[in-house]
């Protein structure tokens, strides 16, 4: 792959990201190979109900291997300590196990996300869910594709039977946890759903399986590939990219228009405080 490299300006291009999915799938390869002996799995624990393992450690290092390997001049940003520095402006960064934690109880929720970062902005990604059988990959200019078919854009949001994945970090207080889900349980009338995953989350978001997210301390490296993969649907989101860091815990809510319109008043107290 090392013959691979793009212009410090451009956006990617169709070998790009090819490149990047290729890369994604070997990742997911070794990450499945682990998988398939949890038993013999060492995990360690970051904080409470916040566990890594060596899976996670092995799959950024390949990661950061290969994509420095076909981009030289980039840089590196994971969440297991991977920071490396590049020359272009652009950053991959990169999430080896989005859903460590179900990953570990033997759960299919999980993903290996790529997304590239570049002029303080998101602009193209790639998740791939092994045990799903899962491919996602879009971006600023690259169509947005599930198991290389072009997806269509989302269904017009229909209150009646509306759907928003939730997430909250074990740091979240008990105070915002039961805020934001008395106001999606009774002030909207909505179901919700907890997966585990922000990736896996956002992907439900992409197949219509629900019509937005809502988000309480996720980071950069959980969304990174997905939200320019769902901009490509009709999907729109609350982060202010231009104050937000890679390092930053992140409060947001993404959908459609009408789907950000119905959270907005959770988003005046809520979200409000990242």
């Amino acid at each position: 792959m090392a013959d691979i490299h793009i212009h410090k300006t451009a956006l990617p291009s169709r070998s790009v990201e090819v490149v990047v999915e290729s890369i994604a799938r070997e990742a997911g390869e070794l990450a499945l190979s682990h998988f398939r002996s949890l038993a013999d799995l060492p995990v360690e624990s970051k904080g409470h109900l916040d566990l890594v393992t060596e899976a996670d450690r092995q799959v950024e290092e390949l990661l950061i291997a290969r994509l420095l390997d076909a981009f030289p001049d980039d840089g590196v940003f994971g969440e297991e300590g991977g920071d490396v520095p590049g020359t272009s402006g652009r950053i991959w960064v990169i999430d080896p196990i989005d859903g460590t934690f179900n990953f570990v109880r033997g759960g299919q929720n999980w993903a290996v996300s790529i997304g590239l970062y570049q002029n303080r902005r998101p602009v193209f990604g790639v998740i791939h869910a092994p045990v799903c059988g899962l491919t996602l990959v879009g971006g600023d200019t690259v169509p947005t594709r599930l198991n290389g078919q072009v997806m269509k854009p989302l269904p017009p949001f229909d209150l009646s039977r509306a759907s928003t994945g939730f997430s909250f970090h074990p740091t979240v207080s008990t105070a915002d946890r039961l805020e934001a889900i008395r106001f999606i349980s009774d002030d909207l009338g909505i179901n919700f759903r907890l997966c585990g995953s922000a990736t896996m989350s956002l992907i439900e978001v992409a197949m219509g399986e629900t019509d937005g997210y809502l988000s309480l301390g996720d980071s950069t490296w959980d969304v990174m590939a997905a939200l320019p993969i769902l901009a490509n649907l009709g999907v729109a989101h609350t982060i202010d990219w231009d104050h937000t860091e890679l390092t930053s815990k992140l409060r947001f809510a993404c959908g459609s228009e009408a789907f950000l319109d119905k959270v907005r008043p959770l988003g005046e107290t809520l979200f409000a405080k990242s």
